[in-house]
């Protein structure tokens, strides 16, 4: 006779339903959309590189 490898009172990790076991999390807000906060980093390096521009420039 072979031993069994999960006791008889667990549930073998082939069986069961793993479903509800993962429940989807709720929605971060902006922290979710990093492009938000790229596209906000994006503009304030491209009006400092534009307020140099202006300066070498003349402007």
């Amino acid at each position: 006779m072979s031993v069994p490898f999960v006791p008889p009172e667990e549930t073998p990790p082939v069986e069961g339903c793993t479903s509800s076991a993962h429940p989807e999390r709720p929605d971060g807000g902006a922290w979710e959309h990093p492009m938000v906060w790229v596209s906000l980093i994006v503009f304030g390096a491209v009006l400092g590189a534009s307020f140099f521009l202006f300066r070498i420039f003349g402007f």
